[in-house]
């Protein structure tokens, strides 16, 4: 019987590190400690929806008909996928806005040149 890889330790949950491969046809085993990709980390939930929106050739639209979910559940399942991921899920446009509404702020004098950069640094 096979199984999912375990990504996370069931223990402590810390990320686990594959040590060993073997083939079950010429029963060569190699042993190092192998990376996995950033996509086996994902739930099965999350693996299923992004078969979907493969199958669906990134179609929003056919995703919702394929789910039977809405528009925004749709977006709210692929924000949660890229963040899982390690991505940033902010739209460029959200940062441009933020960065104008820090230098606004920092123009009026509501915050000094210091707390300007930590907010443009996200700290």
């Amino acid at each position: 019987m096979k199984y999912s890889v375990l990504t996370s330790c069931p223990v402590c949950s810390n990320a686990l590190n594959v040590t060993k491969l073997h083939c079950s046809h010429c029963h060569t085993t190699i042993e190092n400690e192998f990376k996995l990709s950033k996509i086996a980390s994902l739930s099965s939930e999350q693996l299923q929806f992004v078969e979907t929106f493969l199958i669906c050739r990134g179609n929003i639209k056919e995703v919702e008909k394929e789910l039977g979910i809405s528009y925004p559940t749709v977006r709210g399942k692929l924000n949660d996928i890229v963040a899982a991921l390690g991505y940033d899920t902010e739209t460029p446009k959200k940062n441009e806005r933020n960065e104008k509404k820090i230098v606004s702020m920092l123009e009026n004098g509501e915050i000094t040149p210091e707390e300007a950069i930590k907010l443009l640094k996200n700290e």
